[in-house]
């Protein structure tokens, strides 16, 4: 007579239970996996998008600099600094090295910094506004309430009671500008403001400086 151990026989393979349970570990992991890919990527580009907004600021600001330190009479005659603003400047200077003065002019409009240059034309020479040339020279400029140029005199540092120029004494009185950028791509996100700055002295206008 034969006898059957019951407990030697096996169960060959996995049961659906476990292998919607191995399928749904799996599946977590993928999409895991999938999502730090994504967002490592994201944050890559943001990152090089913000270097890019910085790069081109940085080249802004440092042509800004040099235009003004040569700052200069105009061809009609008129005083070199036209107009002073917290967010735009008028003023006239040879940016082309063609021994002719340009008029131009650095505003911000929304969040992008722009250039408006007009050159002199006609007999006798007059800077027509219809011939401004207007280019973008720096995007997601953010420096809401910071103004972008500051004034000051030629007793500055040491003159700190009529430091920084008010809005009437600025046209005369101007012989050193601090230009002043807060570049961020997004400020609802990391990373934080970054601020470019620079100091120009007006040669043309050098007082005490």
């Amino acid at each position: 007579m034969k006898i059957y151990n019951k407990s030697l026989t096996t169960q060959q393979g996995l049961t659906l239970l476990e292998i919607i349970i191995t399928l749904s570990i799996f599946i977590i992991l993928i999409l895991a996996w999938n999502n730090f890919a994504i967002q490592s990527y994201r944050s890559a580009a943001f990152g090089q998008e913000q270097l890019e907004a910085i790069r081109q600021a940085k080249n802004g600001i440092d042509t800004m600099a040099q235009e003004l330190r040569e700052l200069s009479k105009s061809e009609t005659g008129s005083y070199g600094l036209e107009y002073a603003g917290d967010y735009e400047i008028i003023f006239y200077t040879d940016i082309d090295e063609d021994i002719s003065t340009e008029r131009v002019r650095y505003f911000l409009e929304g969040t992008n910094l722009k250039k408006g240059v007009i050159e002199a034309t006609g007999n006798p020479l007059v800077y027509e506004a219809e011939n401004e040339v207007i280019t973008t020279i720096s995007t997601n400029v953010h420096n809401d309430t910071l103004p972008i140029f500051i004034y000051y005199n030629g007793n500055y540092p040491y003159d700190t009671t009529n430091n920084p120029l008010p809005a009437p004494a600025r046209l005369i009185e101007t012989k050193l500008i601090h230009v002043f950028l807060r570049i961020n791509i997004n400020p609802n996100r990391a990373p934080e403001n970054f601020d470019l700055e620079t100091d120009v002295q007006i040669r043309n206008l050098k007082n005490n400086l």
